[in-house]
């Protein structure tokens, strides 16, 4: 059953003359989501950083995914009234504000001071979607409550019935209205990049933790002090049907399941259960996207974890074009690499009907909150609305392959 079509609420988004000057000082030199990076290190502990920064092994694909987007140029088209151009669009039969949304990333109170929540209200204000985390330290419920039209819920299910059955079930009465179901990570990516910053989930004390932490004032008094003081010791608090383990410990293991006996049937019994709208995220494969849509869903995400699971997987960028042709009636959406609202437009042309960013969200949580969060949604609406008059171009229903010519 799909809901019904909603109006999210909108804050002010697009060009505003002067807006720079009201900002915090801390944000006034973010020109672009490429400056976030750089930024948010100088804010978080070593450890923290690189886990949020890295891929896996050589990271082939964490770089592959951002040289697809420059293996393609724009053909422009000149003198086109583009006066009244809009990036608004409908997505599974609701109305957002623009085509692009945040991705789920675990982990995010811990970049930020409930950064979950930084993320959803930010996401909320501006009416793009927003993806809570399964691996996320915030409770589902609350974040719920912070984005009711533009939330979305992503899950790491395990092949395990039981599990599935009650996740769901929480996951209904929370209110959230479309579940996504991340099936790319049939077991732990060989993440290289964590044993050499010496992070690990849950975090083990220890005494370069301890100095990182003091050598970052801001992330210690303003993100860990705070969160223990208002809100206790985090957990993975949405894993399951109940409360999962706390993030910093000596000796408990971060609960997987078995995520490798996850296939088809249970997808199937997913859709049997789940009343909303059902995406699968961290598909590649064409023939997948296909197989996906006769199961019912109502969208897919393509998506390579953001080079975070098997090196050497193809950009999704790489295979938009094909997916688009096996993608039927579902919306057909790709994360990993985007940075740019060039990149959203090759996207779109190329047959995507919406992306998702990540890393450069987070970032922006870790350097400003919520107030980090909404400049980083400005900066890439603002690029989007820009590059829409320079290629010619009033709505996005305008956009296709012919845009386009190989680099």
């Amino acid at each position: 059953m799909r809901p019904m079509t909603q109006n999210p609420p909108r804050q002010q988004l697009g060009p505003a003359p002067n807006a720079r000057s009201h900002l915090p000082p801390r944000l006034r030199g973010i020109l672009s989501l490429g400056d976030l990076e750089a930024a948010a290190r100088r804010v978080l502990p070593r450890p923290i950083f690189g886990y949020l920064q890295g891929g896996v092994e050589d990271n082939v694909t964490l770089q592959a995914n951002a040289a697809a987007f420059r293996q393609w140029l724009f053909r422009t088209n000149v003198l086109v009234d583009v006066s009244r151009r809009d990036q608004a669009t409908t997505l599974m039969g609701t109305a957002y504000r623009a085509p692009f949304g945040i991705a789920p990333m675990g982990l995010c109170a811990l970049f930020a001071f409930e950064g979950d929540l930084a993320l959803a209200r930010a996401a909320e204000a501006a009416g793009i979607p927003f993806v809570l985390s399964g691996a996320s330290l915030t409770p589902m419920e609350r974040v719920a409550q912070a984005a009711p039209t533009c939330g979305w819920f992503q899950a790491y299910i395990p092949g395990e019935p039981a599990h599935i059955e009650g996740l769901v079930q929480r996951v209904t009465q929370a209110g959230f209205r479309t579940l996504v179901v991340t099936v790319d990570t049939a077991t732990l990516a060989n993440r290289e990049n964590n044993v050499r910053v010496r992070f690990s989930t849950p975090l083990r004390p220890s005494l370069r933790l301890a100095w990182d932490g003091l050598v970052r004032p801001r992330w210690l008094l303003g993100t860990l002090a705070q969160t223990l003081v208002k809100n206790g010791m985090p957990h993975f608090e949405n894993a399951g049907a109940g409360r999962g383990v706390p993030i910093i410990s000596r000796s408990v293991v971060r609960q997987f399941g078995l995520r490798d006996h996850l296939n088809w049937e249970h997808l199937a019994l997913i859709r049997r259960l789940w009343a909303g709208r059902l995406v699968v995220k961290g598909l590649i494969s064409p023939d997948d996207v296909r197989r996906t849509e006769q199961a019912g869903a109502d969208g897919v995400i393509l998506s390579n974890h953001g080079g975070r699971q098997l090196d050497g997987t193809a950009p999704p960028l790489r295979t938009v074009s094909e997916a688009a042709r096996m993608k039927g009636s579902m919306a057909l959406m790709l994360d990993s690499g985007v940075r740019r609202g060039t990149d959203v437009l090759k996207a779109l042309a190329l047959g995507a009907d919406h992306v998702f960013v990540g890393r450069p969200m987070a970032y922006a949580a870790a350097v400003g909150g919520q107030a980090g969060v909404a400049h980083a949604i400005g900066l890439l609406y603002d690029e989007i609305h820009r590059d829409m008059a320079l290629l010619g171009v009033s709505s996005l229903a305008e956009l296709n392959d012919g845009h386009l010519i190989p680099a």
